[in-house]
């Protein structure tokens, strides 16, 4: 089965998704709503306020919009009239959207999974599994080095920002005690150095950097460094998009310790981020098909359906 899907939102999230479902056998890509009317693409562009006339004619909607405001503000409307996936990032407030979106969904006979990509996402998955073959789990999660999308685009809305980055450093001394099992009193925050880099304009400089350090769910309580540079600067330094991390779950088995370690390295933060959003959404078309509804995490999507092969030939093959 071809499933159509269509993308709302064209930043390096959207251009990432249309390039990789354009790769898969089995998916096809509708077209882009934006707000914009005019974009650097062969693919068909509509005017994101009229896309609702268009529900009958695609089967997933991909949701590359940002997590600070666009996705709570913007993702229960869209399921409202199409199965949707998005990539929301706000740990804190993933019950929340995860409340909404199914009612929203659910009401509508619409699938909606939420916060997939990596971290939520596959790392959410690895934190469950390696957790639960412990009796009593050590678990650390790292981030970085590497550029976070989602702070990132928090940093960039505040006002007077022309351009901002948001980088994540790991400790190498935090990630050693993990690794070794000594890791209980490694606090997230504790572990971690947000470093911004930012151009604006002078004036605005202190104003920028306590809001910014001040924000609640991406900076508060962590080790945080607001650098302002030039423009000539920023474009020459932060124009890459790397990013990784690993989840670290140790623990006693019996009279043995053992380690379970899932890393990732990405030269592409989006380029990896849509690949699994694409990949989760031929698990919604799938659902929807199956006659369900209402929101879904990425711990309740069984993981044969991201797959583009049969759950026979990944018996036979995979197992």
């Amino acid at each position: 089965m071809t499933i159509t899907t269509a993308i709302v939102g064209y930043g390096n999230l959207g251009r990432s998704a249309e390039t990789l479902i354009k790769a898969q056998p089995d998916l096809e890509l509708f077209g882009i709503f934006s707000r914009r009317s005019e974009l650097d693409t062969d693919t068909p562009v509509y005017p994101v306020d009229s896309i609702n006339d268009y529900a009958d004619q695609i089967d997933v909607l991909y949701l590359c919009l940002g997590s600070a405001t666009d996705i709570p503000e913007q993702a229960p409307d869209f399921a409202k009239h199409f199965t949707t996936v998005d990539t929301y990032d706000n740990h804190k407030q993933l019950p929340h959207h995860y409340a909404t979106m199914n009612a929203v969904a659910g009401e509508a006979g619409n699938v909606a999974i939420i916060a997939t990509g990596w971290d939520p996402g596959l790392f959410s998955l690895n934190r469950v599994l390696g957790a639960a073959v412990f009796p009593e789990p050590q678990q650390n999660t790292f981030w970085g080095r590497g550029l976070s999308q989602g702070h990132s685009n928090a940093i960039r809305g505040v006002e007077g920002v022309k351009y901002g980055v948001q980088y994540t450093i790991p400790r190498e001394d935090a990630i050693a005690a993990a690794k070794a099992g000594n890791g209980a009193d490694i606090d997230g925050k504790d572990a971690h150095l947000r470093q911004c880099w930012i151009v604006a304009d002078e004036a605005d400089h202190d104003r920028i950097t306590d809001t910014i350090v001040n924000m609640p769910d991406y900076f508060v309580g962590y080790q945080t460094e607001v650098h302002f540079i030039s423009e000539e600067e920023f474009l020459r330094d932060h124009q890459g998009l790397p990013h990784g991390g690993r989840v670290i779950t140790s623990g006693t088995l019996g009279k043995t310790k053992s380690t379970v370690e899932f890393a990732l390295d990405l030269e592409s933060n989006p380029d990896f981020t849509a690949a699994v959003l694409v990949a989760y959404g031929r698990a919604a078309a799938r659902l929807k098909a199956e006659g369900k509804t209402g929101a879904f995490t990425v711990l309740e999507v069984p993981p044969y359906l991201l797959s583009t092969k049969s759950l026979e030939d990944l018996i036979a093959q995979d197992l």
